[in-house]
């Protein structure tokens, strides 16, 4: 008899009736700690829904400080999310339990595999499109949109893509539109969760790897990323910043390219001039962030420290820097109040370069994560290092159009060679 995963135990015959209940008692809910303050007399069953309709609107509505601030503090609450006996996890039921020793020889590696997942800013409008025939992905999506509080399948789908592009929206749809993908994945491939030994995902793709691994559920997930996007893109709000990609020469001087352009961004009025590698991409790419001035500053100036082939990023903040400072507080408030089960496999840190050692570190290594660069490229040597002569194992790019697989190939073409985009 195949196996039965825990989504579809909990969406099966006995259980559905009641999920719109539970998810719906949690969404009045999910708001408790502000409206205890205002009303403690009230009565959580009597809904009140011209509430809910302003909830809904303002989520929709365009995100200024003053409404993501207001925004962050509701979402920061969750907690009333105590009963965990219906949370889903993507690992099918009967899954062995990673275990640290594991029994390396007469093991093939190509009998193996590894999955990485993607990063904000991946995601299109219509992207999911292809995943939606898959049950599971829509089911999803409707228990991220009772958790969220919008409609976030209809924004993947009809965007505009401008909106998806906010962070506040572009970080639930970056975790939710790859575990969709992972339905395909599971449908083609289902001995991937037998085989899999390591995961890792680029910045906001952490999460998605921690809850594919079964270390966090899918709803804690869903809550957590909410709260991350919101508490991020609070931080954006708090001074014109934003992200440069950039190619490096053999010569290139980034780190005092760095240093000129703060004290350039310092000279202009900037009272904390920021301008720092967020991301070690591979060896000749680098995602620098900071405030805009530093970063028109290196613009300006590339050929002078050996760098070419700039490019913005889509993005409203310095993510990965000293300017996510403000998100912290709302993201470790979250974050402090979850439980985490056990790695199903390896998890590699973007903060650390290297896997968790356990469950226990996921709350030290997330918030340092938000504010400290994404070492990617150490992460994939790392993770693909091996003595000369071994074969690779299988890896799947999960959600990301094939950018992951991309980068792969820039850092390990060996590796690449075994590489699937999904």
């Amino acid at each position: 008899m195949p196996s039965v995963t825990i989504l579809q135990r909990v969406l099966s015959g006995k259980t559905a009736p009641c999920l719109s209940r539970l998810l719906l008692l949690r969404q009045v809910n999910k708001f408790s700690d502000s409206a205890t303050t205002k009303n403690d007399s009230s009565n959580t069953s009597n809904i009140d829904e011209s509430q809910n309709e302003r909830a809904a609107t303002d989520a929709e509505s365009s995100l200024g400080e003053e409404n993501v601030s207001r925004l962050l503090k509701e979402a920061a609450t969750y907690s009333d999310a105590k009963d965990t006996n219906w949370t889903t996890s993507p690992y099918p039921a009967d899954a062995p339990i990673f275990v640290e020793e594991e029994v390396k020889s007469n093991i093939d590696p190509l009998d193996t595999c590894i999955v990485l997942f993607p990063g904000q800013g991946t995601i299109k409008v219509g992207m999911v499109q292809k995943y939606l025939h898959f049950p599971q992905a829509r089911e999803l999506f409707e228990i991220a949109n009772e958790i969220l509080n919008y409609d976030l399948l209809k924004l993947c789908l009809k965007g505009p893509q401008e909106k998806l592009n906010q962070t506040y929206f572009n970080q639930p749809a970056t975790v939710v539109s790859s575990l969709a993908a992972l339905e395909q994945l599971r449908e083609e491939r289902p001995r991937v969760f037998e085989t899999c030994k390591a995961t890792a995902g680029y910045s906001v793709g952490e999460l998605t790897a921690l809850i594919f691994s079964g270390a966090l559920s899918f709803e804690n997930g869903i809550r957590l990323v909410s709260v991350r996007g919101a508490a991020m893109q609070y931080a954006s709000d708090k001074c014109h910043q934003g992200m440069l990609s950039v190619h490096c020469a053999p010569q290139a001087s980034l780190l005092q390219a760095c240093k000129d352009a703060e004290k350039w961004a310092h000279d202009c009025g900037v009272e904390m001039p920021i301008c720092q590698v967020a991301v070690y991409l591979y060896t000749q790419s680098k995602i620098l962030a900071g405030n805009i001035q530093a970063l028109e500053y290196i613009e300006k100036n590339a050929k002078k420290y050996g760098l070419f082939k700039l490019t913005r990023l889509p993005v409203s903040g310095a993510f990965h820097t000293k300017l996510m400072e403000p998100a912290l507080k709302s993201f470790c408030k979250i974050l402090y109040t979850l439980q985490f089960n056990d790695f199903r496999c390896h998890v590699y840190s973007n903060y650390k370069a290297h896997s968790y050692g356990n469950t226990a570190l996921i709350k030290k290594y997330l918030p340092k994560q938000i504010m400290s660069s994404v070492k990617w490229e150490q992460c994939m040597q790392l993770l693909y290092n091996r003595p000369a002569g071994t074969a690779f194992p299988r890896t799947f790019d999960v959600g990301s159009g094939g950018r992951m697989s991309t980068i792969l190939k820039l850092i390990n073409t060996k590796a690449y060679e075994h590489c699937i985009a999904v």
